[in-house]
């Protein structure tokens, strides 16, 4: 993990540390998964952030200003939310067209989420794709 990311997880309280540990898990696992082997893992805005070659950046971050809920955020240039919109409808709850909004108390949606996640990191390459091929 890189450095100051591990420090970020630090600063998080216990239990949001484990919940974030699961969407980074949940990254990796997808990447590999989709054959990507080379992630970025930096800290953008202060808040933890992976990058494929191939893809668009995913951030995510807890606010103690908003302690019950964290986001996963995506590029609002990008048409992945709009995409997770049409497909997965109810499934998250939305801001914008840049995140994806969990309660902490809600159990993640693993197999949508971790679709949402292969899509951000294979983004360049199907962009062009109706719905991004989903």
């Amino acid at each position: 993990m890189d450095l100051l990311v591990k420090q970020k997880f630090e600063s998080y309280p216990k239990n949001i540390s484990a919940l974030l540990s699961k969407i980074r898990e949940l990254i990796f696992i997808t990447a590999k998964q989709d054959g990507i082997s080379n992630i970025n893992e930096t800290l953008k805005w202060g808040e933890p952030s992976y990058l494929s070659p191939i893809g668009s950046t995913i951030r995510f971050d807890w606010k103690a200003t908003k302690p019950q809920q964290y986001c996963v955020y995506f590029n609002c240039k990008t048409s992945l939310i709009e995409t997770f919109k049409e497909v997965y409808g109810d499934t998250f709850i939305y801001e914008g067209n840049r995140a994806i909004v969990f309660n902490v108390e809600q159990d993640l949606p693993i197999i949508e989420l971790a679709h949402c996640i292969s899509m951000s990191l294979r983004y360049k390459k199907i962009k062009h794709l109706a719905l991004l091929g989903a």
